[in-house]
């Protein structure tokens, strides 16, 4: 089972631990070293001007924390699942991944639940600007009481991971493995449940969202259009072949019997 953090914690996280990083004491060490340049020596200048090794990486470390992760893919719904709230049954999302980048792209989803949840296409690879609406199953359970609990907070939740490959690999889970330090995290998706009673612009997006994936693949179920030359049968050969040779014993037997 796979643990993910909840993304404002990790958020939070996040700025509370650069608050605490050398890259701020180092601008506090430059303000201090210009407001005491008339010392002979300045520890604190040495350290900012690039004679510590140590500290040029961390400050480039922080630098490149601080720039914003470049997505693969775009997805719509952008960080949420939205799945009718049905007690006892298993229902549905839908959820469309755009691959935005110049390069092939494969993706796979993850779950803290993969008991009660699982996905179709569960992972797959994406050429530049192509898109593929991917159907989410999950299992609803009943509440404790007999009232709907449309706000309750569902702690299963889904992440979406982004894999640059070369052209002509195909799919499969282990490329994640064997490049493991190239995979980013795309983003993690939060359940939140719809009143299936209730008409919704959420409702009605999920809706076509939902009946577009089952067309895609009831299109792909199909076999492909022969649009090549129109190949006769063997049969159909043979027959031709039997025609034609009876027309040929007649003749002969016609050019016989004048001949005679």
């Amino acid at each position: 089972m796979m643990a993910i953090a909840d993304d404002k914690t990790s958020t939070h996280g996040k700025v509370w631990s650069l608050c605490r990083m050398p890259f701020w004491q180092s601008g506090n060490a430059s303000s201090s070293s210009s407001s005491q340049s008339l010392q002979p020596q300045n520890h604190h200048h040495q350290h900012v001007d690039g004679s510590n090794p140590h500290s040029l990486n961390t400050v480039s470390s922080v630098a490149r924390s601080l720039l914003p992760t470049r997505r693969r893919l775009r997805l719509d719904p952008a960080n949420k699942l939205y799945f009718p709230y049905e007690p006892g049954k298993q229902v549905r999302s839908a959820v469309r991944i755009k691959n935005t980048s110049k390069s092939r792209v494969a993706f796979k989803f993850q779950t803290t639940a993969p008991k009660s949840c699982f996905m179709r296409p569960p992972g797959g690879i994406l050429a530049p600007g192509e898109s593929i609406i991917a159907t989410v199953f999950k299992f609803v359970e009943h509440p404790e009481n007999n009232e709907k609990q449309l706000d309750q907070k569902c702690k299963v939740k889904f992440k979406i991971v982004s894999l640059k490959v070369k052209g002509g690999m195909d799919y499969v889970p282990e490329l994640f493995d064997e490049q493991k330090d190239q995979v980013a995290v795309e983003q993690i998706l939060r359940v939140v449940f719809l009143d299936a009673d209730r008409p919704s612009p959420a409702m009605e997006k999920l809706k076509r969202q939902l009946a577009e994936a089952e067309a895609a693949l009831e299109a792909r179920k199909k076999p492909p259009e022969d649009t090549g030359p129109r190949i006769v049968g063997e049969g159909l050969v043979i027959d031709e072949w039997k025609e034609r040779r009876e027309r040929y014993l007649a003749r002969q037997q016609v050019e016989g019997v004048d001949s005679v």
